[in-house]
């Protein structure tokens, strides 16, 4: 019997996920991979990240134009699936923000990081 919880998501580029998850430190593997989760029962995936528990993983896979997150999260302790995700997902909307907002000549002029942890960016595009 499998584990294995998969997420949706809205992620449709994996540059901006590569760069997401380099922003935030974490260590992965890309390729033709698999994770491991109960039993060592496995499962394919793009991206491999490890855990503190070396029998589990978390990953990420394609499937149709969009990424889903997928993890045995009973052998995964150290945080929730939201606490995992919700990071990488700020970081991936950022980094799409900018790529598109580069592609309409906008400068970014300032970044502020606030309180609860919101992301303000002022543009300016000169015409």
């Amino acid at each position: 019997m499998s584990h294995f919880t998969t997420l949706k998501t809205r992620i449709i580029s994996k540059d901006n996920l590569i760069a997401a998850l380099d922003d935030l430190n974490i260590v992965y593997e890309l390729g033709d991979l698999e994770i491991r989760g109960y039993e060592g029962i496995r499962t394919p995936v793009e991206i491999r990240i490890s855990t503190s528990h070396p029998e589990y993983q978390i990953g990420f896979r394609r499937v149709g134009d969009s990424y889903e997150l997928v993890a045995d999260w009973y052998g995964i302790k150290e945080f929730s699936s939201a606490e995992f995700l919700g990071p990488i997902l700020q970081r991936y909307a950022y980094r799409t923000a900018l790529e598109e907002l580069a592609k309409q000549d906008f400068t970014v002029v300032e970044e502020e990081v606030r309180a609860d942890k919101t992301i303000h960016i002022t543009v300016r595009r000169m015409v």
